[in-house]
């Protein structure tokens, strides 16, 4: 009996839906393909129909709301409308919300994946690159109408030190102890990230106990 339409992307979606959580969860190497598609309910049988390797996975895996339409990570409570005029200032409120640091299964894959990147294939590097770039690009539109349309470059210059410092501030956030001092880098981050693109800071949160 034939598959219904639509049965093999609905799969597909399912295998790097699983991916995504386990290598934002345990990183790349530590993840089986086992593991991989017990997670997307599914056996190790029927992998290579949809991928060629691990790794061609892993590159599918770092999308993230820049590249995805039907990203399902607009964590509760947060949204992004990446059509929307502000969206530049969404985009740092939602990267260093609480909401985004205590979701790490379903984490944008650039924050728990670069040191694996850094040591993967260059498909892998690729798809950093593709979805860091989309980040940029977000980031510098947001610039750009508050900007005279000399400053290119600037404005170039400021959304990836913006992208950087959001990637960055979440990756040295979730590697602390300590909770409050988490809360207090990623609310730095957010409110140099706001500065730097020209945009109103955010207002100040009460600290956690």
């Amino acid at each position: 009996m034939p598959y219904p339409a639509g049965h093999r992307p609905e799969v597909k979606k399912r295998i790097i839906a699983s991916a995504r959580r386990l290598f934002n969860r345990h990183g790349f190497q530590a993840v089986s393909l086992d593991a991989i598609m017990a997670g997307a309910g599914l056996t190790r049988g029927g992998f290579y129909s949809y991928f060629g390797s691990k790794s061609e996975l892993y590159a599918e895996v770092l999308g993230c709301f820049f590249t995805e339409p039907e990203w399902q990570s607009c964590w509760e409570g947060v949204e992004v409308d990446l059509a929307a005029r502000d969206a530049g200032p969404q985009v740092v409120r939602a990267y260093l919300s609480r909401q985004h640091y205590e979701d790490v299964e379903n984490s944008c894959p650039m924050v728990a994946l670069p040191t694996d990147v850094s040591r993967g294939d260059k498909r892998a590097r690729r798809a950093f690159e593709t979805v860091f770039a989309a980040m940029v690009s977000v980031l510098e539109r947001g610039i750009a109408a508050r900007t005279k349309p000399t400053q290119g470059r600037n404005r170039r210059d400021a959304a990836q030190a913006i992208a950087a410092l959001c990637i960055g501030g979440m990756v040295v956030a979730r590697a602390l102890e300590n909770r409050a001092a988490a809360d207090a880098l990623r609310d730095a981050c957010m409110g140099a990230a706001l500065r730097l693109g020209g945009w109103r800071p955010a207002q100040r949160r009460p600290r956690r106990g």
